[in-house]
């Protein structure tokens, strides 16, 4: 029987370390070659790494939640075949497939503390206790866990209402969630945010929508609003080039970019995602309409692949039917801007002087204040509500 120390391979793309999102095996279980071992995800994409030949798995080394750095032992594998054990530990080939793309990592989200700051005397101290370290809020220099927090996380713990704890459930924050939440807090404590709200008098842009529905039924083409703000936001763009923008804090630089991929952020039951439409720029009414139903629905059903997510230069956020009235959409880091859409509403709005109902929507548009002067910010937002007013030219000239 002859063993193997099965170690985090080099995904390539500059990963250093990748977070154990799920295991699907345990100590004691048969593996066949390829068979799905561990999901991983590193700063770059989610990736599931198969077993590199038929074998039993004597342990498993991290616990789901835990960071393995590239070269730790994450496994031990078992096979009769000693020829198997040799060729694996001489083969460099990552068995690994990605799965998706993440474009950014931010350090702790301050919820789940994967490997927290502890001496060896404070961590036998807390398992002697009982207590998690990984929950303990740290309040020593430089974020360490102190024998005084271990304490008085135990404290905390017993004076708990036993009944409640009962009626409670916990869950490390692991995976997709905790890259949504690292990604928010980088940007939030990153960028400072600044928020425009105006109102878009949506009337011709329904009517035209209305209008092609038939058109885009015949060519099968599930047409919502979304394409028209898209066109809208791209044609914008054009003209206030620093909203297509990103900052390169490494460098200091502001990137300007010359190209124009407009992320739609989408709910997922695994959480926020921002597909890409790549080159949105190069793309007609329908073919856009077309491009954002594959994007919605690959990221429902989990098929997105890497570059569908990665690249995005400025973001466009809808609620759809929440809506709502406003809101402050946080910036998709390392961009300048996002556009917030809401519900389009029966309003009263003035036209020549009176007062008629009109379908209104509510825009808002987060802004880095660093980089974008309001008055910017402000006269992007009224090129895009200007197109959308009246939308006819820019439509008919596209189809």
């Amino acid at each position: 029987m002859a063993r193997l120390d099965f170690k985090l391979p080099d995904i390539g793309e500059g990963v250093a370390e990748g977070e154990i999102v799920e295991w699907f095996v345990g100590a004691g279980d048969t593996v066949r070659e390829d068979d799905p071992m561990v999901e991983v995800m590193t700063d770059k994409a989610t990736v599931t790494i198969g077993a590199p030949f038929d074998a039993r798995v004597e342990r498993v080394c991290f616990e789901v939640g835990a960071v393995a750095r590239v070269g730790q032992v994450i496994l031990t594998l078992e096979s009769d075949a000693s020829s198997n054990v040799g060729a694996a530990q001489r083969s460099s080939r990552p068995p690994a497939s990605a799965v998706g793309d993440i474009q950014d990592r931010v350090p702790g989200a301050g919820l789940f503390e994967v490997k927290p700051l502890a001496t060896p005397a404070i961590r036998r101290l807390a398992k002697d206790m009982g207590v998690d370290i990984r929950r303990v809020r740290p309040t020593g220099e430089g974020g360490r866990v102190t024998r005084d927090d271990v304490r008085g996380s135990l404290r905390e713990e017993m004076t708990e209402d036993p009944r409640h704890a009962l009626l409670e459930e916990r869950r490390p924050i692991v995976g997709m969630r905790r890259q949504i939440a690292e990604r928010m807090h980088r940007a939030k404590m990153t960028a400072a945010h600044f928020t425009f709200v105006e109102e878009c008098d949506a009337s011709r842009l329904v009517e035209l929508r209305q209008q092609l529905l038939p058109e885009a039924e015949r060519q099968g083409v599930r047409l919502t609003f979304l394409p028209f703000i898209i066109q809208a936001v791209t044609e914008a763009l054009r003209t206030h080039p620093i909203l297509n923008s990103a900052v390169d804090e490494r460098t200091n630089e502001l990137v300007y970019k010359r190209y124009y991929n407009i992320g739609v952020a989408t709910a997922t039951d695994a959480g926020l995602m921002v597909p890409v439409v790549q080159h949105a720029e190069r793309l007609r009414l329908f073919e856009l309409a077309r491009e954002i139903e594959r994007l919605s629905s690959s990221a429902q059903d989990g098929t997105l692949s890497p570059e569908d997510l990665r690249n995005s230069t400025f973001t466009v956020t809808s609620l759809g039917k929440q809506g709502g009235l406003l809101a402050t959409p946080i910036l998709n880091h390392p961009e300048v801007g996002i556009l917030g859409v809401h519900r389009i509403k029966e309003r009263p709005v003035v036209r020549d002087g009176e007062i008629v109902i009109g379908k209104v929507m509510l825009l808002s548009l987060s802004l880095d204040h660093r980089i974008v002067d309001g008055h910017v910010g402000a006269a992007f937002a009224y090129d895009v509500i200007e197109t959308l007013e009246n939308p006819e030219r820019l439509v008919y000239e596209d189809l």
